[in-house]
C-alpha cells in the first residue's frame, strides 16, 4: 500500500480512537475465541506473575539454539482496535548480544542491515535531533554518559554475559563498578521491581501520555531469566495496515508485558521506528519492517 495512504488511513484511525480512560480493556484471542483479561478501571498495580489466559494463548516455536518466537492476537477496548504481538524470548546465556550504530551515527540503520546470521534484530534506545539519547557503551567503551530520566532503563550486558535491565535510581552504582561492555537507554519504564506498573502509568498528568495508540516496541526480563521482545502490529484490512503506527496505549503494554511474566520492562522507539527481525537456524527469515531509520540495533 502506497505509504501516504497508509498515513491518511491511520490519522483517521488516531482521530476515530478518542480518549480511552477507564474504558480501556484487553482481550486475547484463545481456541474458544475471545478472552478478556485485563481492564483499566480494575488494573493491577503489580503483576506476581503471568496471566493464565495470555499464557495459554501463545503457540512457542523454536528459532535457534536458546531462543523462540510466539505471538498473539489481541484486541482493545472490547474488540474495537486488533493487533498482533510478535514475541521473541531469547537466553541471554547462549547469545551474543551487539549494538550497531548506524556510519558516522547518522539515522540510517534498518533491519536490513543485520548480519546474515543475526537470530533476532531490531532497533534500540531512543532518539533526539542530536543522535543517540542516553547512556551508550559499545565493547566496553562509554560513548556517552547516562542520561537524566526517572522513567528511564538501562540495558546492559556485563563482561560476565549478564542480560539485565537496570532501573534509573540503579544506573550510578553499576557505572561505577566498570564491568559493563555494551549499555543503552530507553524509557519509559513500563514495568520496575518485581513486575510493579510504575505511578507514572496509574494517573494521568504524571509525564506520561495515557491514552495515545502507537506501534510498540518492548523489551523485558522475564521471571524465568530469559529476555523477551515484543513488537506489536496493527491488525485489519488482511494486514495492508499491519506497520502503521497503531497500537496499544502505554498503559496496555506495561499490563501485556506484566502478563507475559516480565519483572521489568521497558519501552524502545516505537511508531514508525519499530522493526523487528527473526531468524531460523536454517535461514528462513521474517521480517516487520518500519517506515524510518534509526541510530541504533541491537
Amino acid at each position: 500500500m502506497d505509504p501516504r495512504i497508509k498515513w491518511l488511513v491511520a490519522a483517521a484511525l488516531f482521530a476515530a480512537a478518542g480518549p480511552l480512560g477507564a474504558q480501556s480493556s484487553l482481550s486475547v484471542e484463545t481456541q474458544r475465541g475471545w478472552a478478556e483479561w485485563w481492564r483499566a478501571d480494575r488494573a493491577p498495580r503489580q503483576w506476581p506473575s503471568t496471566d493464565p489466559i495470555v499464557e495459554r494463548a501463545i503457540s512457542w516455536t523454536g528459532l535457534t539454539a536458546g531462543v523462540e518466537r510466539g505471538e498473539l492476537r489481541v484486541a482493545a477496548r472490547r474488540g474495537l482496535w486488533k493487533f498482533r504481538v510478535v514475541l521473541a524470548r531469547f537466553d541471554a546465556a547462549r547469545v551474543r548480544v551487539t549494538l550497531v550504530t548506524a556510519a558516522g551515527g547518522a539515522q540510517a540503520w534498518t533491519i536490513d542491515d543485520a548480519p546474515a546470521n543475526a537470530t533476532i534484530a531490531l532497533n534500540a534506545g531512543q532518539f533526539t535531533d542530536a543522535g543517540v539519547w542516553g547512556w551508550l557503551i559499545r565493547d566496553g567503551i562509554e560513548q556517552q554518559p547516562p542520561g537524566y530520566g526517572p522513567l528511564s532503563t538501562a540495558v546492559t550486558v556485563d563482561s560476565s554475559g549478564a542480560f539485565r535491565l537496570l532501573d534509573f535510581a540503579d544506573i550510578d552504582t553499576v557505572r561505577a563498578r566498570g564491568r559493563i561492555v555494551t549499555a543503552f537507554q530507553s524509557y519509559p519504564s513500563i514495568l520496575s521491581g518485581n513486575g510493579e506498573v510504575p505511578a507514572a502509568l496509574l494517573a494521568s498528568g504524571r509525564g506520561v501520555g495515557l491514552n495515545h495508540r502507537d506501534a510498540r516496541l518492548a523489551l523485558c526480563e522475564l521471571r524465568s531469566g530469559r529476555t523477551l521482545v515484543a513488537l506489536t502490529r496493527f491488525d485489519t484490512l488482511d494486514g495492508a495496515l499491519g506497520s502503521a503506527p497503531f497500537g496499544p496505549t502505554v498503559p496496555e503494554m506495561s499490563a501485556l508485558m506484566g502478563a507475559l511474566g516480565c519483572v521489568r520492562a521497558v519501552m524502545l522507539d516505537g511508531g514508525i521506528s519499530a522493526q523487528l527481525l527473526l531468524r531460523t537456524a536454517a535461514g528462513r527469515t521474517q521480517m516487520w519492517n518500519g517506515w524510518r531509520k534509526v541510530r541504533l540495533g541491537l
